[in-house]
């Protein structure tokens, strides 16, 4: 097959969107002391927060009884890169290790929408679709957690071991890229990719574990976790304040979470959740007859999305990982997941006007902030419910083809030809 030929003037004009974009998106993370952009509140969890991480993990230790650290030991090594930049700032350095790895999941898709069944419609949900988030992408490490993520997808066509590694090292950072290897097709490409996420997962963990102390302490934190202000749960517990529920707002385990009557039984009603779609997941797994070579794609986004809606939790920069999966996706032709990222783009806008935009508004629980938390949270269920629905159905075989042709062919671990036509 032929190498796809792209001509230069796309790529070029991404490459420029790129630079003007994070230019104005550094710009406001440097400018933002305005009410309407936090009030220096964004860039303040780089300097304060990750910075005294960085004291800490800098003697050999992770965080002990500190109820904000509530991540996988792998967050570590990513808090302890930018001293990798000695001749920078703490905060200068981990701004520019950001945007490096934005550059990076830029260049993989522009990489991927190349190849012979791709698209460059990926690259630029990516590069236009990130600002919408304004600056805060740029201070948090969510993006090098995404970056992990799309490089084990868009890695996995070619290399399941590679693959399965990447999304591994993710995990120990952030543990939602497990779910990316959802999609992996049946068979040798399964084992492969899986069993060598367990191996590099483990040896990471080893390492990690030897090299400092408390590997496990963010399990104590984790679990002490309330219902967070901008979650599904919190959307609702807010419009009950509107109705006279005696509950408050309160800053505790590093979020704005709601107190109060019943907040304990919202919590458990998302932990339902969460594991009601873990099972709808599993039996799509089942059922699955069809691979596209886009279905690991798909899959992942559905999964992650499954799994943000449900939770206890959705933080703004959880809408950074919906937008590199779904720029994966439409990295490929083949995908089912196109409407799907049209809801995500409209959330993640609707995202940036609730933080740091209206911040104070959904704290106070007003109408205003009410329904901003509602508008966004209805998009991203929808979404989660769209993005499910078509991946189940892609699933299906081609009409007048047996479901046995689609399976990979063994020891390849590539998909059969016939299943190149896509779904």
């Amino acid at each position: 097959m032929n190498r796809l030929r792209v001509t230069p003037g796309p790529v070029l004009a991404l490459a420029a969107v790129w630079l003007v974009t994070r230019a104005l998106m550094s710009w406001l993370l440097t400018h933002d002391s305005s009410p309407l952009l936090g009030g220096g509140a964004v860039p303040r969890e780089v300097w304060r927060l990750y910075f005294h991480w960085y004291g800490v993990l800098a003697h050999g230790a992770f965080p002990t009884h500190d109820s904000t650290w509530q991540y996988p030991p792998g967050a570590g090594v990513v808090l302890l890169a930018p001293g990798l930049l000695p001749w920078l700032t703490y905060f200068q350095s981990f701004v520019a290790l950001v945007l490096a790895a934005d550059a990076l999941i830029a260049v993989a898709l522009v990489r991927a929408g190349r190849r012979p069944g791709g698209s460059l419609l990926g690259a630029a949900v990516w590069t236009c679709g990130l600002p919408l988030l304004l600056h805060l992408p740029l201070a948090r490490y969510d993006l090098q957690v995404t970056a992990l993520a799309v490089a084990a997808l868009l890695s996995s066509g070619r290399s399941r071991r590679v693959g399965g590694v990447l999304a591994a090292l993710g995990a120990l950072v952030k543990v939602w890229p497990a779910l990316v290897l959802l999609g992996t097709p049946r068979g040798d490409a399964t084992r492969t990719a899986w069993g060598w996420a367990a191996v590099g997962g483990g040896l990471g963990l080893a390492l990690l574990a030897a090299s400092f102390s408390h590997p496990l302490a963010f399990l104590r934190e984790q679990g002490g976790r309330g219902v967070q202000i901008e979650s599904l749960g919190g959307t609702a517990l807010n419009l009950a304040r509107r109705a006279g529920w005696p509950g408050r707002a309160r800053y505790q385990y590093g979020a704005i979470e709601l107190v109060g009557p019943h907040v304990h039984t919202v919590a458990t009603l998302s932990l339902g959740l969460t594991a009601a779609a873990l099972g709808l997941l599993v039996l799509w797994r089942l059922r699955a007859r069809h691979w596209s070579p886009a279905t690991p794609y798909d899959a992942a986004l559905a999964a992650v999305l499954l799994f943000t809606v449900t939770s206890r939790v959705i933080s703004p920069q959880y809408l950074i990982w919906l937008l590199g999966l779904a720029a994966v996706c439409l990295a490929s032709r083949h995908t089912s997941q196109r409407p799907v990222a049209v809801l995500i783009l409209a959330a993640s806008a609707l995202s940036s006007v609730a933080y740091p935009v209206l911040y104070r508004e959904v704290v106070a629980g007003t109408w205003t902030g009410c329904l901003l938390m509602l508008a966004r949270n209805t998009l991203l269920a929808a979404a989660a419910v769209l993005s499910f629905v078509r991946l189940w159905r892609a699933a299906r075989p081609p009409a007048g083809e047996p479901a046995p042709a689609t399976r990979p062919r063994p020891d390849s671990g590539r998909l059969p030809d016939r299943a190149l036509t896509g779904p």
